[in-house]
């Protein structure tokens, strides 16, 4: 598989293109390619074009000048992301699983490497390739019991009743489990459970160990106050809030003169946000729908689109061509391409 920017000439419009030239990966872009047909909401990547040349498969989607939620965390925010830019950025993707339940799907993939960032700040949801449809003889299942086949690199977000692979199977509400570690994800820098074996992370997850937000009210403060190092964190586990404690609502660190790199306290909105995902029940996890109302958001004052750019400071995006005339635009592309071939896209779903 290989990435590529592209210029569509008539329009003057960038386009990501993705050419699979690797027969065996069709097979698992084929449920892909058919759902990409079905949706059309502004929170999912769309695909604009999909065609075979030269026994090649092209496919055709925007482009995505900020890359995926996970590159911002790997280049700029490594001690993760401030609070409202979450908020942002886990409305879009809120918005997303919306329309995908409603439609009788389950995403089995939410992640923040399939969370994607147009450069006018649009959040969209891609990574559809382990998409599963509830819809069987033309009802609606109540439960799924097939287990993703392309797993592998997804099993630290995956809810304990997806992993157990039990006869009582899971629902969307799987989903909402795995954004509430996508949600950790972009607050801590990294992913719960991710340095542990696939048993052990097994046995936490269906034992009830609850992932949660490190700040000042999740770490103890004789770690606090130790030098800066996430080696104690690296699981992103804890015991849960601790009583008392200001909380301030930006998620910033409360110094900027350095100290430990979770010196920083959420909001108690957030903290619930991501308890209420985390359930070990999902009988007892929130809708897509019911999460959108959630106090959380309310911090959000604009259009999330206009606030994620300025949010999103230092980084800018990779622009399109400022220049009009032909010769330009060629030399403008090859700029284009040299700054796309820093993101990371090996694990974009396009």
């Amino acid at each position: 598989t290989e990435s590529y920017v592209g210029l569509h000439l008539p329009r003057q419009l960038t386009a990501a293109v993705v050419i699979i030239s690797n027969v065996w990966l069709l097979f698992p872009l084929q449920g892909e390619l058919h759902v990409s047909k079905l949706f059309h909401h502004p929170s999912i990547l769309p695909y604009k074009s999909i065609f075979i040349a030269e026994n090649e498969l092209w496919v055709i989607t925007p482009f995505m000048a900020y890359g995926s939620a996970r590159d911002l965390i790997c280049t700029h925010f490594s001690d993760g992301m401030s609070e409202l830019t979450i908020a942002c950025i886990l409305l879009g993707m809120l918005k997303a699983l919306e329309y995908i339940h409603h439609m009788g799907y389950v995403h089995r993939s939410v992640k923040a490497s399939h969370v994607l960032i147009s450069a006018d700040g649009q959040v969209c949801m891609s990574g559809l390739r382990s998409i599963f449809s509830l819809i069987r003889n033309g009802q609606r299942a109540k439960m799924v019991h097939d287990f993703p086949q392309y797993s592998v690199k997804v099993l630290p977000w995956l809810s304990p009743e997806v992993l157990q692979q039990n006869l009582q199977g899971y629902d969307f509400r799987s989903d909402i489990y795995s954004l509430g570690i996508t949600a950790c994800e972009l607050a801590n820098g990294h992913v719960p459970f991710k340095d542990m074996p696939a048993t052990q992370m097994l046995l936490e997850k269906l034992n009830g160990t609850v992932p949660c937000l490190l700040d000042t009210t999740t770490i103890p403060p004789e770690e606090l106050s130790l030098k800066p190092s996430r080696s104690a964190a690296d699981s992103g586990i804890c015991e849960g809030p601790r009583a008392g404690g200001p909380r301030h609502s930006n998620g910033e660190p409360s110094s900027s003169s350095g100290g430990h790199p979770y010196n920083r306290t959420f909001s108690p909105q957030f903290h619930h946000f991501v308890e209420l995902c985390l359930q070990r029940d999902p009988e007892n996890r929130p809708s897509a729908t019911t999460l959108i109302g959630h106090p959380f958001f309310k911090q959000i004052k604009r259009r999330p689109s206009e606030a994620l750019p300025e949010l999103l400071q230092p980084v800018s995006p990779i622009t399109c061509f400022e220049s009009s005339g032909p010769q330009d635009s060629v030399s403008g592309l090859a700029s284009l391409e040299s700054g796309f071939s820093h993101l990371e896209v090996d694990d974009w779903d396009f």
